[in-house]
């Protein structure tokens, strides 16, 4: 065997010590390619401060707290503003109506007769009543306007008077009045009032002749002692304020 074939073992042998005699490349080499030794993650909750464990934890601590210091606030003790101005006195309203019994109310729409224009003219829309005194017996109308109170019809049912039924309405009456005093003074007019139906008309023409026939033997009476009289004025009234 030559020499050369006995050398040639030897430094395929050498060749394999030498390979797994040197160490593995750095840690750093790989690590400029992203690998490297894997280094331990470190708890989340370290490195935000976290020190419940999680954001659910610390949210629910906090609102723990929160309750907590809401029982433990104070109660606040009442206020009581006293008012600047105090009412003292009851102002009462005088509308001539207390020394009187109502005898008869039914809602209707009254008509006042211009002799200027030859027309009616709405009067006002409301209660219609018959108010007797309680002293003398006298029966008087009075008529008020919804809301705003105003008196649109204010005189007493006198034997002279005569009602009548409208032409043009089989639920309207009107009648010639020698001394109204809705406007304050005495004026001599005609009016007209239409009502919710023929039976509500019906209605009100016999309360209205009933208290005629009452008033006739009062008045005749007054006749004849010379003391005849107006209605008193009534008072008007406003309209009453809402409540808060």
């Amino acid at each position: 065997m030559s020499s050369t074939e006995n050398t040639e073992p030897k430094v395929e042998e050498t060749k394999a010590t030498e390979i797994e005699s040197k160490p593995l490349a750095s840690s750093s080499v790989f690590s400029m390619f992203g690998g490297g030794a894997k280094k331990e993650k470190k708890d989340e909750g370290e490195d935000r401060g976290d020190v419940s464990g999680s954001a659910k934890a610390q949210r629910e601590a906090a609102a723990a707290a929160k309750g907590d210091d809401e029982d433990q606030a104070p109660e606040s003790e009442d206020v009581n503003f006293e008012p600047v101005h105090k009412l003292t006195e009851k102002v009462e309203t005088v509308t001539h109506e207390e020394s009187e019994e109502q005898v008869f109310n039914m809602r209707c729409k009254m008509f006042r007769f211009v002799q200027e224009s030859r027309e009616w003219k709405e009067r006002g829309t409301g209660p219609l009543r018959l108010l007797k005194h309680k002293e003398n017996g006298k029966t008087r109308l009075v008529m008020r306007r919804d809301k705003t109170l105003k008196v649109c019809a204010n005189h007493y049912i006198t034997p002279d008077m005569k009602i009548a039924p409208m032409s043009t309405s089989d639920r309207a009456w009107l009648w010639s009045v020698a001394a109204d005093v809705s406007e304050g003074e005495p004026e001599a007019i005609t009016v007209s009032v239409r009502l919710a139906n023929a039976e509500n008309a019906q209605l009100f023409k016999e309360a209205w002749l009933k208290a005629q026939k009452e008033n006739e033997a009062l008045f005749g009476k007054d006749e004849k002692e010379g003391e005849g009289e107006a209605p008193a004025a009534e008072e008007e009234k406003e309209e009453p304020a809402a409540s808060s």
